[in-house]
């Protein structure tokens, strides 16, 4: 008998079929194990009764249910703007502009152009960058506002050779550009 038991198991664990049969039943063991310490059927979440003696799962939430998941505002965040002040879409839109014209002038010009669209972090990313590099030569589209909050905001504009990704923030209700960030169509 343990000539049969050998041979069977170097002949199982030295095939591709016997090793997957073997790490398969492993698996349904643990399945099984921790199906036996979870509970009965009654602590695994709502049901949903239709009507019968039958119980389905559903929708439906029981109220003594407690389900600790994500939380999400229902209302989208409303970017605030300081009297007076440009809203991000604008901010946005002059920066773009201003970035995708960049033929026919100097470095210094443009760069002169975006500074007052963006923070101070970002103007020095871009000082001494090349405006030849820009991978774009014309706006096409409109800008597109994204709010993540009452500060912070992405807006997107089309261009011709893809999308203009810029990421606007307002610490004292003025919006600026913090970051941009281009994607080839």
């Amino acid at each position: 008998m343990r000539r049969f038991l050998d041979l069977i198991v170097k002949r199982l664990l030295r095939s591709r079929a016997g090793v997957a049969i073997v790490l398969f039943a492993i698996v349904l063991l643990i399945v099984g194990v921790a199906r036996g310490f979870s509970g009965n059927a009654t602590d695994r979440g709502p049901t949903v009764t239709s009507g019968g003696d039958s119980t389905v799962a559903g929708p439906s939430v029981d109220p003594s249910f407690n389900y600790d998941g994500p939380v999400s505002s229902l209302t989208p965040a409303t970017p605030s703007t300081s009297p007076g002040g440009a809203v991000p879409d604008a901010v946005g839109y002059a920066f773009a502009a201003a970035w995708v014209d960049h033929q026919n002038v100097s470095a210094a010009t443009w760069y002169g152009r975006l500074l007052p669209h963006a923070t101070k972090s970002l103007a020095e990313k871009l000082k001494g960058v090349d405006p030849v590099s820009v991978p774009a030569d014309r706006l096409t589209g409109e800008p597109v506002v994204v709010p993540y909050a009452d500060s912070v905001a992405d807006v997107t504009v089309t261009v011709d050779s893809g999308t203009l990704r810029l990421t606007l923030v307002a610490p004292d209700g003025r919006w600026l550009v913090d970051s941009v960030d281009w994607e080839r169509a």
